[in-house]
């Protein structure tokens, strides 16, 4: 049945036909007539923020802490290119978004009106779709199949661009019918092709040095994909690793857990890469900070990629058996493919390759000299763990990106999904902050904190009062080195120690900063208060910015140089940076 309505107020119920209980947005005049519409509701809470890039931000860690979509809402011109940042990072990891952009009345578009921008135009190459909604009798359509294609398939961003007159006029709305949203250019395929699975499990039922990669795919397939993963692997006994993006989808307390992969993961997943013979990638896209060097990565292996995207097939490296496919669907298959053909983990034709991993585990390669004099990172976010877990409560992790993103990863470790959030293939420094409020806002009782640094959070600092005033009690745990700390550890590594613009010579008083935004501010410099600094920050109930003074040099190890192939790996040493040693042990420089 078509209910009359104006175009603002089928944006407010289209959002709740589609199961939006809250949107984040700013207003401003292009964007007020939903605005209105808004305020004559209460189904929807609309959170205030304080620039319209927190605004993306907050709806991508809402999206990636719940499984649901992201919505945010923005006003014309600025408004809508200030949220280009978030969109492209929810393209690149693959989040769920659906932006609502407002636009100048259609008579004036093109006429360079005040706060008019071709908002179309722009997010074109940041967005899954979007779309420039010209007629009322569009919008209805357009809103439901918005949420369709934000969140089947490959997840990722839509924008809806609205011109103010359209928010005006009158026409008929209707509840969103998904058969009938469905057309022909775009159907997903969620199944992946029999005969290949059965291809895969032939061939990893034959590996002698196996090894699943898994990526952020397998949580966006849903808590599903997680436990059939841990099926499969439990099955088969084959080591796991994963992405930056996929940690939490396997157990990190699992003993065939190896670790983080990639240019600052552990030696044992980079090591079991590069020698296995059947690589198993769930999920995960081949990208360069996993690869390092195309043509000596993993280069004895054969490799099955599992994607739900047909354009990461074979676009970075070539495989043998491609599953296009939902990640849930495929390892239930593959589960059920394996039971068949053999019941039993493939425990004796492996154990020689058990004995090598662990041999590379033995090095130790997140170890690290402790100091009684000054915080080390890596220490400040172990002491934080372990207070964490002691809290009983569940434990939600966003970070900034830089070298503590780094060491959040390493240090920190997850046995569920949806707990971790970060930018991953964007690298956007000033995500975690707005990421941490809209994890909170999903999940007011749970125990929510960015980890950060000093130079990320800075940003989008102005988050905090979106924080107080919603009375939503994240944690900020800044790792404060007054340093770029990876852009120091480059210009270490390339560029002669010339520490361009790399150092913060006027940081703010950070203590100071959260008692003027009306949050609690905490600092410590000395490891043997850490401890109870992190005690008081998880105790307070409200906003938290806690200022780590630790070691300015320290560097983030191991690391993989950007484009060298993974046994040659720079591990902790008595150097400034460490040494480079190969697989055999041998140092290289």
């Amino acid at each position: 049945m078509a209910e009359q309505m104006t175009g603002a107020e089928m944006v407010i119920r289209a959002l709740t036909d589609n199961g939006v209980e809250h949107i984040f947005g700013y207003p401003g005049g292009a964007a007020l007539p939903i605005y209105d519409a808004m305020f004559q509701q209460d189904k929807i809470q609309h959170i205030l923020v304080r620039h319209e890039q927190g605004a993306t931000h907050m709806a991508e860690g809402y999206a990636r802490s719940t499984g649901k979509c992201g919505v945010v809402l923005v006003t014309s011109g600025p408004g809508a290119t200030n949220a280009v940042t978030g969109l492209t990072d929810a393209l690149m990891d693959s989040i769920p978004l659906v932006c609502i952009t407002a636009q100048v009345p259609t008579n004036l578009i093109g006429s360079d009106a005040f706060q008019e921008c071709d908002t179309v135009g722009i997010t074109r190459s940041c967005t899954k779709y979007n779309y420039l909604v010209k007629r009322i009798e569009d919008l209805p359509r357009v809103l439901h199949e918005a949420f369709l294609i934000a969140t089947t398939g490959r997840p990722g961003p839509v924008v809806i661009d609205i011109p103010k007159d359209v928010q005006f006029a009158l026409g008929n709305y209707y509840q969103p019918d998904v058969e009938t949203l469905r057309h022909q250019s775009y159907r997903p395929q969620m199944d992946g092709d029999l005969g290949a699975i059965e291809a895969a499990v032939d061939m990893m039922l034959r590996a002698e040095r196996p090894v699943f990669y898994t990526g952020g795919g397998v949580i966006n397939a849903g808590p599903e994909a997680s436990e059939a993963l841990r099926e499969l692997a439990e099955l088969t006994g084959f080591p796991v690793t994963s992405t930056l993006m996929g940690l939490g989808a396997f157990p990190a307390s699992n003993p065939q857990w190896l670790g983080m992969l990639g240019m600052h993961g552990t030696y044992e997943a980079n090591l079991a890469m590069h020698d296995c013979d059947v690589m198993i990638n769930i999920g995960a896209r081949f990208d360069d900070r996993i690869t390092g060097r195309i043509d000596a990565f993993s280069p004895g292996s054969r490799k099955i990629h599992v994607d739900i995207d047909p354009s990461s097939i074979n676009k970075v490296v070539p495989v043998d058996i491609p599953i296009i496919g939902d990640c849930a669907r495929v390892l239930r298959e593959m589960v059920r493919v394996y039971r068949s053909k053999s019941n039993q983990p493939r425990t004796e034709a492996i154990a020689p390759w058990w004995e090598q991993i662990d041999e590379w585990r033995a090095v130790n390669s997140l170890g690290y000299k402790n100091s009684t004099t000054t915080i080390k990172p890596q220490y400040a976010i172990e002491r934080l763990y372990e207070a964490s877990k002691a809290q009983g409560k569940d434990v939600y992790i966003t970070t900034e990106v830089g070298q503590h993103q780094m060491w959040a990863a390493q240090h920190f470790h997850f046995d569920q999904p949806n707990r971790w959030m970060t930018s991953g293939g964007l690298g956007t420094m000033g995500y975690g902050l707005p990421a941490a409020v809209g994890v909170q806002v999903a999940h007011p009782d749970a125990l929510v904190i960015d980890i950060a640094g000093e130079a990320s959070v800075q940003m989008t600092m102005q988050e905090i009062s979106t924080a107080v005033q919603y009375r939503l009690p994240v944690k900020i745990f800044i790792l404060n080195n007054e340093r770029m700390g990876m852009v120091r550890q480059w210009q270490d590594l390339l560029h002669g120690s010339r520490y361009a613009h790399s150092y913060s010579e006027s940081l703010p008083d950070f203590v100071k900063l959260a008692e003027a935004y009306g949050a609690k501010g905490v600092r410590c410099d000395n490891p043997a208060e850490l401890d109870a600094a992190i005690a008081e920050m998880l105790d307070y109930d409200g906003p938290v910015l806690f200022d780590v003074v630790v070691e300015k040099d320290e560097n983030c190890l191991p690391m993989i140089p950007s484009g060298k192939p993974h046994n040659e790996i720079i591990l902790p040493d008595t150097a400034n940076i460490g040494s480079i040693i190969d697989e055999k042990g041998r140092q290289l420089v």
